[in-house]
């Protein structure tokens, strides 16, 4: 029962990566459909970033009253339903306006997920829950590219997406009892504890009195290097397909299916992420992510033939895999268990705030002089993000 279980929330982050990338691909077609502003894909991706903020925040509560497979539930039946209205939407203050209701789905089922499987699996599974997310944030831009190349269809493409979504969404509700029954088996302790580990001491986390965890040694670093990874992560995603269509020439949907790449290499490396973190600590594999994503970067930077860009996408794409899951697995033993929740909570904040503000930035500044600086704002990106993991590494070793 555990295994088919944990395939269902598998499952559930693959619909949440399902409309992360739709936006940035359909945008080139979607602009001049809509008769839109080049900027405003910017204002829609702060919408659902400002909502996933608001429902994470807000998110321990709501489990608490519901439980996580409700809140499940009712987070992908408003993504759906949000992107159902998306495929019908005839101006920019409609996708706006949906864009509300996606992101506040989108953050509460994030955070239940990511929360549900730190606490009752082990570490790999972490790599690979984020893996599964990459698998939706791949097939997004294909479905999406498919009706693109058929006279411009992007709103069938979002009506495709919608349409799993909701197929999710009944799997979801007939499998309600099952969270049920699995989380009673888990009230005598997680499923995969880890050594030295019983289920005192995870509870006993729980009652810890709150702290000031803040002003601990390493936390701000640690937010702004999260900050600035949702930061190159998101601005890739939302402008790579424009930057391929102005700048390289591209047609819309041979730039979608370069995008879908991007996130196939976040996807296959989380994937062999989770077999090498059984060998290989967290620290090193940030840091190797970090330096295969700034080449990749380099890449896109420097004036080479057109292949070179899309083995840049991938390079950025491979290098983000590692990064993100192992900085989530690494916050206990940066901070202590006593204070990684509340830490965590932060840290996922600091997450969307990179999320819902550096991708508009970029857009901004585009949109008043050219998309040839996409690749300077993802090369700064990933050298702050660089910089903070490693003055945390060099805290983290004075600790010892």
């Amino acid at each position: 029962m555990a295994t088919f279980f944990l395939a269902i929330i598998y499952l559930a982050f693959i619909s949440l990566g399902l409309p992360d990338s739709l936006l940035g691909v359909a945008w080139p077609v979607m602009q001049l459909n809509i008769n839109a502003p080049f900027e405003a894909a910017g204002f829609v991706s702060m919408t659902i970033a400002g909502g996933t903020i608001l429902s994470s925040l807000a998110s321990g509560t709501v489990i608490k009253k519901l439980g996580t497979g409700k809140v499940t539930f009712i987070s992908c039946l408003m993504t759906a339903s949000s992107l159902l209205g998306f495929s019908f939407a005839p101006s920019l203050f409609w996708l706006i306006l949906l864009a509300i209701p996606l992101g506040l789905g989108a953050g509460s089922v994030d955070s239940a997920l990511n929360n549900y499987v730190a606490t009752h699996y082990k570490a790999h599974h972490m790599s690979w829950l984020h893996c599964f997310w990459g698998v939706g944030a791949t097939t997004g831009p294909l479905i999406m590219s498919q009706f693109i190349a058929r006279q411009e269809a992007w709103r069938s493409g979002y009506f495709t997406v919608a349409t799993l979504q909701f197929m999710l969404t009944v799997l979801l509700f007939f499998t309600l009892p099952l969270w049920d029954r699995v989380a009673k088996k888990y009230e005598s302790g997680p499923v995969d504890l880890k050594e030295g580990e019983d289920a005192k001491s995870v509870s006993s986390i729980e009652k810890v009195e709150e702290v000031k965890t803040l002003g601990s040694k390493g936390v701000k670093i640690a937010l702004v290097s999260f900050l600035f990874y949702c930061g190159t992560e998101a601005t890739m995603g939302l402008w790579g397909s424009s930057y391929l269509v102005n700048v390289k020439g591209l047609p819309v949907a041979i730039a979608a299916q370069w995008v879908s790449l991007y996130y196939a290499g976040i996807t296959v490396g989380r994937l062999i992420t989770g077999f090498i973190t059984m060998r290989v600590k967290n620290s090193m594999l940030i840091r190797m992510g970090q330096v295969i994503a700034l080449t990749g970067a380099v890449l896109l930077l420097l004036p080479l033939p057109i292949i070179f860009s899309l083995v840049g996408f991938i390079m950025v794409g491979l290098g983000c895999a590692p990064i993100f899951p192992c900085m989530l697995h690494e916050t206990p033993a940066r901070f202590g268990k006593e204070h990684s929740q509340k830490i965590m909570g932060y840290q996922m904040a600091s997450a969307y705030t990179g999320t819902t503000f550096l991708p508009p930035l970029l857009g901004f500044i585009a949109a008043r002089s050219t998309m040839m600086i996409l690749p300077f704002f993802v090369l700064a990106y990933i050298i702050f993000m660089l910089m903070g993991t490693e003055k945390i590494n060099g805290l983290m070793k004075e600790k010892r």
